[in-house]
């Protein structure tokens, strides 16, 4: 969903309303609620759980929704915006909607590993996004969360070596323009649907496959419903925790400190399981029954920068911000 700069203001103009104290202020320990789509078994949400949620109990409690059923996907920030929601677990392509200069965070081959995606968010790069974010949206980024090497996972035995094997393929992308031009430029027909509905899509054959790291894949038990994974490693996907700006106002110094602190060591805590889970889950996902093949990554690197260099997506990014990118990777 696109929203107009027009409408972004109006929605951030309406936290300042007195009903955003009807929910999350209604005590004097703020409720801070958070919709994401994820599972209860995704690593993001064990390390909110976890570490986040028991790091701030002193001064907020956290109440978190998964599985989408709270605000559906794609419509968590507008809300946060509007003082309906409190946080989320957003995309750069989600907030690309509002601010397209977000659409470099999910380019293809741009970020290296976990490690450069902590260096860019930290980075002073990085603040006039997120000051943005604050001033426009009413949204503070809070920390950067690992997602994962994001595979193309099929339900077709032909076997995946570059971009032009994927023609005709109908790829699930998550429903924004920068996730659909993510899957054109791997060569397939990218369509979008919601992840709650993507086991569904695939089993019936509405979708020929989607692409997600490989602990989703198997969290979300789409092995069942698929016959391969394509090692593209085309992106190496994000999430950011973000938090209404008007909570985190609200705090005081000492508490923003612990919550920042919190958000940051759960998000380490993700981090760290995620990359083991990835690690371990090449032969999990063998012995499931996948067939794991490794495409010419030269060919779809080569093929998706392109794309993305021709493409409008790159005249709203800041000048030299992918050769500042390229720059932090060790």
């Amino acid at each position: 969903m696109k929203l107009s700069r027009r409408s972004i203001l109006a929605g951030a103009a309406v936290i300042a309303l007195p009903m955003a104290f009807g929910t999350a202020w209604a005590q004097d320990k703020p409720v801070l609620r958070l919709s994401s789509v994820n599972s209860a078994t995704d690593q993001r949400a064990v390390a909110l759980e976890t570490v986040f949620g028991p790091a701030i109990k002193d001064f907020a409690t956290f109440q978190p929704t998964w599985g989408g059923t709270l605000f559906k996907q794609g419509t968590e920030l507008e809300a946060i915006s509007r003082g309906n929601l409190e946080m989320s677990i957003a995309s750069a392509q989600e907030l690309s909607n509002f601010f397209p200069e977000f659409s470099v965070f999910s380019a293809g081959y741009l970020h290296r590993d976990a490690a450069h995606q902590v260096a860019v968010f930290n980075d002073p790069l990085m603040q006039p996004f997120k000051d943005k974010a604050e001033a426009e949206l009413g949204v503070k980024l809070l920390t950067v969360m690992y997602l994962g090497r994001r595979q193309v996972n099929l339900n077709s035995d032909k076997e995946i070596k570059t971009p032009a094997d994927m023609a005709g393929f109908k790829l699930r992308m998550p429903p924004s323009d920068a996730w659909q031009f993510l899957g054109k430029s791997l060569g397939a027909n990218p369509v979008p649907v919601p992840f709650a509905e993507l086991y569904t899509a695939l089993q019936t054959g509405a979708v020929d496959g989607q692409d997600n790291p490989l602990p989703t894949v198997m969290d979300a038990k789409f092995y069942e419903v698929t016959k391969q994974i394509v090692l593209t490693s085309h992106l190496v996907d994000l999430n950011y925790l973000t938090l209404s700006k008007k909570v985190w106002d609200g705090l005081s110094p000492e508490n923003q400190a612990k919550l920042q602190k919190a958000a940051d060591d759960a998000a380490e805590f993700g981090r760290q399981n995620q990359l083991k889970k990835e690690d371990e889950l090449v032969e999990g996902l063998k012995a499931k029954g996948l067939k794991i093949y490794e495409p010419d990554l030269g060919a779809f690197r080569s093929t998706v920068q392109k794309a993305y260099l021709d493409s409008d997506f790159s005249k709203a990014w800041p000048a030299d911000i992918v050769d500042k990118i390229n720059a932090l990777a060790k």
